[in-house]
């Protein structure tokens, strides 16, 4: 299980993964020629490339965070295989790792319902029921993205699994939100449209350092520059544009920058260089492995 760890002010954030899966390489880099892309990914013999299952697990001012819960222990055999899944021993046993119970969790923020996000909110109990991972969590959603969700369009739906979110307003447990909110000290959701309408990032600041985590926004650091925008965007042109606005804000505080599907970098910074945006590592990231 590969862990990266930065500290912002009086928050400690620890990146852990659920696992890993594979998506065809075309469609996550939309328009970009394969001759560029696989200078970044390999693709294995059905064009897929291996991605990370991330989440961002934020301690501090008395509050425990957890950003993203992966894709879960609920895929069928079959889609299993069709996205070469692989959870070793998936997200709950590295939040024990670092020394959280699900109890313990205050919050969970998914940036958007796709099943690669939000897979890891419910599970099967003993009687066969789908129940909430994190029983005394408040879930964040954003409004927009529920709506959709429940009522997906026909491009969409196949990424929409109910039992994925359902539940948890069942249990008293969702909180939709719409608009740029503030959902601990120090934790903001900002509405980050593209991927999907109701698309939302993350903002965790404290000690005059930010960490911005993009979500589907830029999944990869390979997915840095504008114009590396994936197929599966409904609204690639508001991805590009968000992508400027959020780099532009990052570039006078001197962001860190958070990926969900990178399979090496939890974290790493934005800079220009002669016109284009580019990744850079963060020197102090420790080594995944």
């Amino acid at each position: 299980m590969s862990r990266g760890e930065i500290t912002l002010g009086g928050l400690r954030v620890q990146g852990l993964r659920d696992g890993f899966f594979s998506l065809d390489g075309g469609a996550m880099f939309g328009v970009v020629p394969k001759s560029l892309w696989t200078l970044k990914f390999r693709a294995d013999d059905r064009n897929r490339i291996t991605l990370g299952l991330n989440s961002f697990l934020v301690r501090g001012e008395g509050r425990t965070i957890l950003i993203e819960t992966g894709i879960g222990d609920r895929l069928t055999d079959r889609l299993s295989e069709l996205y070469g899944l692989s959870r070793e021993e998936g997200l709950v046993a590295a939040l024990a790792r670092a020394g959280v119970r699900p109890e313990d969790v205050d919050v969970v923020v998914n940036t958007h319902l796709h099943f690669d996000h939000c897979g890891g909110n419910t599970r099967l109990n003993d009687e066969g029921r789908i129940v909430p991972v994190y029983p005394r969590a408040e879930h964040i959603v954003q409004k927009r993205e529920w709506e959709d969700a429940l009522h997906p369009n026909e491009r969409d739906k196949g990424s929409y699994l109910a039992d994925n979110f359902v539940p948890l307003e069942r249990a008293g447990l969702l909180r939709l939100v719409d608009g740029e909110t503030q959902v601990a000290p120090g934790v903001t959701v900002v509405p980050a449209p593209g991927h999907t309408l109701g698309h939302q990032a993350v903002k965790i600041e404290s000690g005059g350092r930010t960490l911005f985590v993009m979500g589907d926004m830029v999944p990869t650091a390979a997915h840095v520059r504008t114009s590396y925008v994936m197929s599966y965007d409904l609204f690639p042109l508001e991805t590009m544009r968000h992508k400027k606005k959020f780099y532009e804000e990052g570039s006078a505080g001197g962001w860190v920058y958070g990926f969900i599907h990178d399979p090496e970098h939890f974290f790493g910074r934005v800079e220009k260089k002669e016109g284009k945006y580019e990744f850079q590592p963060l020197v102090t990231e420790p080594k995944t492995g």
